[in-house]
């Protein structure tokens, strides 16, 4: 199943070129009061709208998917946690980015960062880069969104708290300031264009993937070329982190970087996923 968000707020499934406006079945969510809990009300009651889909798909209304916009399929997410320099021989990498690329990794070669949710856009928002004089790379990235709530995770079970799958885009502004910072920059973190179920991909681990700008390929790679695969990755921030539903992980990108500017469109793509189209603004 693919699940969109696109237009006004709007609940979609994606069946090839076509959306199927499935919003009716959001009154499957409970009403709220203060406070509400942590996490993504979408995803938090994600078996209960999904069996109210089952009962109101025959009637939805289809569109075609090229005249929707889309937005993030993941609204509000407690946290998004990317995964640093996450690629196989970094030891022989020379890539000067003009920022701290060496810096030390947590004990066991795994790095986390934070970015601010409030950077989250879907694809039809765009990037509008801040800090014009300096530089901005975007890293293509398989995301995982977390489907249920776990803490200290065993690698055995991670995959069990993954509701699926989509493409993120982490964009970096280039810097001496910590990652968070120069990554939780409104609109510098893209998701889309929708969540691929993890039933619909048999190897999360085995995934062709790249992203262009312009038209010209700047990565080009498989998600065996991670050092950390998804099991690990999981389990690892689970050991710092209490995993929220929606909850995302950005897992990391393979070497190529590029800068971007305003007026480029970016162009990421992943092997039972699809592709995603990004315009860069100034």
């Amino acid at each position: 199943m693919k699940i969109c968000r696109f237009n006004d707020n709007r609940l979609g499934l994606v069946e090839g070129e076509t959306v199927l406006d499935v919003t009716q079945a959001l009154d499957a969510i409970p009403a709220l009061r203060w406070p509400a809990p942590m996490g993504d009300l979408l995803i938090l009651h994600w078996d209960a709208v999904c069996a109210r889909i089952a009962q109101v798909r025959a009637g939805a209304v289809r569109l075609p998917l090229a005249q929707v916009a889309l937005l993030s399929p993941v609204a509000n997410p407690s946290k998004i946690i990317g995964i640093a320099r996450n690629r196989r021989g970094l030891s022989e990498e020379k890539i000067d980015i003009g920022t701290s690329a060496g810096a030390r990794q947590d004990g066991d070669g795994l790095q986390m960062f934070i970015k601010a949710s409030s950077a989250l856009v879907g694809p039809s928002e765009g990037v509008t880069l801040r800090f014009a004089e300096r530089r901005t790379d975007p890293e293509a990235e398989l995301t995982l969104v977390i489907g249920r709530t776990g803490s200290d995770i065993p690698e055995a079970s991670a995959m069990e708290h993954i509701l699926g799958y989509c493409i993120g885009l982490d964009m970096t502004l280039r810097g001496k300031e910590s990652q968070c910072s120069r990554k939780s920059i409104d609109s510098y973190a893209v998701l889309g264009p929708w969540i691929v179920t993890r039933d619909e991909i048999g190897d999360p681990d085995a995934l062709d993937t790249g992203l262009a700008i312009n038209d010209r390929q700047i990565q080009r790679a498989n998600t065996r070329d991670l050092a950390f695969n998804i099991r690990e990755i999981v389990a690892h921030v689970s050991r710092f982190y209490t995993l929220h539903p929606g909850d995302v992980i950005m897992v990391g990108t393979p070497v190529g970087f590029e800068q971007v500017h305003p007026g480029d469109l970016m162009t990421a793509t992943f092997e039972g996923i699809g592709a995603m189209e990004v315009a860069v603004y100034g």
